[in-house]
């Protein structure tokens, strides 16, 4: 076990070592965590998808909601690792057909999310997955668009998070999964 424990701690640096810092991106005084480095390590990524995929196989997820764009590039990828469905949530005006939106605060801005109608059904266990958790915001915008369709969130997970978010906290009453504490 102790093997385990020391290999999964060097995959743990690896993945947060592979992530760049971006001062001032995209405004002054954001520490942009750019996740790009990481995906060019095809091992430190599938490492970071193994992570979650062995939280994730045997918890009952039926789909996996990934927020634009970096969380569907985690997200897809352990949808179809899982067996779940992908639901992409995105930006205003890029989803066609009839949708569901929420907007919501930044840390920066506001904005808002959408998804279409239709691509929940009652009572669906959904995992809501993006790359980065600041404030909750987000996460929160599309918790709602899950629950507006009747779908259940059993949790949120992101590859990124602030010290809070570490540990056992929740969100809504929903519980935080974060891999790797954000760099600064």
């Amino acid at each position: 076990m102790i093997e385990e424990e020391n290999g999964a701690d060097a995959r743990l640096q690896a993945i947060s070592a592979a992530i760049r810092v971006v001062p001032h991106f995209p405004k002054p005084g954001i520490m942009f965590n750019d996740i790009t480095p990481l995906l060019l390590r095809p091992k430190v990524f599938k490492d970071a998808v193994e992570f979650f995929v062995d939280r994730y196989s045997s918890m009952g997820i039926s789909a996996v909601a990934g927020i634009e764009a970096r969380g569907f590039i985690f997200g897809s990828s352990l949808a179809l690792a899982i067996g779940a469905k992908f639901i992409p949530l995105q930006k205003p005006k890029k989803l066609p057909g009839e949708v569901f939106s929420e907007a919501y605060e930044l840390e920066y801005g506001k904005d808002c999310l959408e998804m279409h109608v239709g691509a929940v059904q009652p009572r669906e266990r959904v995992l809501i997955f993006d790359d980065l958790i600041a404030t909750g915001g987000t996460l929160c915008a599309a918790m709602k668009l899950i629950e507006k369709a009747g779908g259940e969130v059993v949790e949120f997970a992101c590859l990124i998070g602030s010290p809070k978010f570490k540990g056992r906290y929740r969100l809504n009453g929903k519980p935080v999964y974060v891999l790797v504490e954000c760099r600064r």
